[in-house]
């Protein structure tokens, strides 16, 4: 089923997952897939060497959950691309501020961004850059820094294992950011979107469920 709703397409590719497009505030386009429904919205803002569809799995345990979950592919992955005068990476919270105003516009009257690595910085982009209250709570998996970590508004959860290299530098943002804040240390050296492919899967998804669930 294709639909043309304005701007908006809409594609429903298997039972609970349905392919949208939606604008970017500088002219560009976000190609995202959407899963489940409910007030509750989630952006899943994938790292450089992934895209969309590598959040199938923890998209539909979240949907499962009773989230409302839109997995983007960031400028210049898969469909989606960047306005006329678009400047990726520095443009790439555009488009998680796109999808949280589509969530909204679409039912959630909350909105959580989890965000990996590229994904991450992106994500923590869009809390500095955003107007006050586009972003609810922020979950960062082993992010890429950013200038202003102080100004990360809002309940936050840092994620990374011990033995990433990137792990000190996100040690130092979640100093730097305000509260509140959780920082959550697992084992291994895995990267980001990678630790869901490790043993440590179990606990990373049930402390994403209990920040997100949290009040």
């Amino acid at each position: 089923m294709r639909l043309m709703l304005g701007v908006l397409m809409m594609t429903t590719l298997v039972a609970g997952q349905t392919e949208i497009s939606f604008p970017a505030s500088d002219g560009g386009v976000v190609h995202a897939d959407l899963y489940g429904a409910g007030e509750r919205g989630v952006v899943l803002a994938h790292g450089m060497r992934f895209e969309k569809s590598s959040w199938k799995e923890q998209a539909t345990q979240l949907a499962h959950g009773g989230f409302r979950v839109l997995a983007l592919d960031f400028r210049g992955y898969g469909k989606s691309k960047g306005g006329p005068n678009s400047q990726s990476p520095r443009d790439l919270y555009l488009d998680v501020l796109a999808a949280a105003d589509y969530l909204r516009g679409h039912g959630a009257k909350t909105v959580a961004v989890i965000g990996a690595s590229m994904g991450g910085g992106a994500s923590a982009n869009a809390v500095v850059q955003g107007a006050a209250g586009s972003i609810d709570r922020l979950i960062l998996l082993a992010h890429a820094p950013i200038q202003n970590p102080e100004r990360i508004t809002g309940p936050k959860l840092f994620a990374t294992a011990q033995g990433d290299p990137i792990t000190p530098q996100v040690k130092t943002q979640f100093e730097r950011a305000p509260e509140p804040k959780q920082l959550l240390l697992l084992d291994g050296n895995a990267h980001a979107q990678a630790l869901f492919k490790t043993d440590q899967n179990d606990l990373l998804m049930k402390e994403i469920l209990k920040f997100l669930s949290a009040r």
